[in-house]
């Protein structure tokens, strides 16, 4: 019994370490009224990069990591450069940019949309992509 234990266990891929950015604030065009499509609205984003930082964490090198300031002016240029109707459309834009980098094996991004509901503080969604889908 012991052995089948010890076997499942070394199976197992090492567990992945997390990069975050909490509450980046995005003005953009999105929506489906016409209202809201004529100004740019705040959005606030939520976002958790799954990677290995085991490397970086050795060498102390920003080349072994995700910088994570590169990452936040690319979000930002596609918030002000495209136009979506959904906030499901700018979270999958959003999980696509994170995922160009190949190291990020997988992305959650919650993109919220605060006042965009009368009684409500916020609305929004939240989706996890990962390589491959």
């Amino acid at each position: 019994m012991k052995s089948s234990i010890i076997n499942h266990q070394s199976s197992l891929s090492p567990a992945l370490d997390r990069v975050f950015i909490r509450d980046l604030a995005l003005r953009c065009t999105v929506g489906v009224d016409e209202l809201e499509r004529r100004e740019r609205q705040g959005i606030l984003v939520q976002i958790t990069l799954y990677t290995d930082l085991r490397k970086a964490g050795r060498t102390d090198a920003l080349e072994d990591t995700i910088d994570y300031r590169a990452l936040k002016k690319r979000i930002l240029h596609l918030a002000e450069q495209t136009r979506f109707y959904l906030i499901e459309a700018l979270a999958q834009s959003i999980a696509d940019e994170c995922l160009r980098d190949e190291r990020v094996a997988q992305v959650e991004v919650a993109v919220e949309k605060p006042g965009a509901l009368r009684f409500a503080r916020t609305v929004g969604v939240s989706i996890v992509r990962g390589r491959g889908g």
